[in-house]
């Protein structure tokens, strides 16, 4: 009862926050034919970008797999407040339990996103999960570039997780796809992910979000 006030306090305080952000989603054509159309898609994200996108979780029927924890069962809260669905489970504890539960919701007519690096790092580091899902779906993924011109940070945080301030800018600009990985892929060969890996890092750098720890 206590995670569940506790997350209804922080989604409350979430949501009036971003209603003043100044958001601009930018989406490949072939993106928005998928959401037409209900086609599943994968969204992959570095860890630390969460707080931005999770306001968009209701326009993509978003499905997230969240960790077991005490953080994370708040999270989950936080995410159906704000229209999508989680499965529970993490690298550590309940992973193949999550990410059926994952795989079940895409079948269900959900878009699936996954912090590629969590939940625990290292940072910027692709982990096998996304790419495991895409192949076991056949479902193209996607990848952001996430900007906005004032943030709070959470400095002891190894994502390196910010939020945006109050009446930031907000930018959105999604890439790909990059095509379903195949059948005869295994996606713990370092290989496979190297390329998603490369391309989430060239979008990442395009991205600004300012230190501004001086303010």
């Amino acid at each position: 009862m206590r995670e569940n006030i506790l997350g209804f306090i922080l989604w409350l305080g979430y949501r009036l926050l971003s209603l003043t952000w100044r958001v601009t989603v930018n989406e490949p054509e072939s993106m928005r034919t998928a959401l037409r159309e209900r086609k599943p898609f994968v969204l992959a994200h570095w860890h630390g970008d969460e707080f931005a996108l999770l306001q968009v979780t209701g326009r993509y029927r978003t499905a997230i797999l969240t960790s077991t924890s005490r953080d994370g069962r708040i999270l989950s809260l936080m995410i159906r407040l704000s229209g999508g669905k989680t499965s529970a489970g993490s690298s550590s504890r309940g992973g193949a339990a999550g990410l059926k539960g994952l795989i079940r919701l895409v079948r269900q007519g959900h878009n699936c996103s996954l912090a590629v690096d969590g939940p625990r790092g290292p940072i910027y580091k692709v982990k096998p999960g996304v790419l495991e899902i895409s192949r076991l779906l056949a479902c193209p993924i996607y990848y952001p570039t996430v900007s906005c011109d004032r943030a709070y940070f959470m400095y002891r945080s190894w994502d390196h997780g910010y939020v945006p301030k109050p009446f930031a800018r907000v930018l959105i600009h999604w890439h790909g796809p990059l095509p379903a990985i195949g059948r005869d892929q295994d996606p713990r060969q370092a290989e496979v992910g190297a390329q998603l890996e490369r391309l989430m890092l060239e979008a990442k750098q395009q991205g600004s979000v300012p230190d501004q720890r001086h303010d």
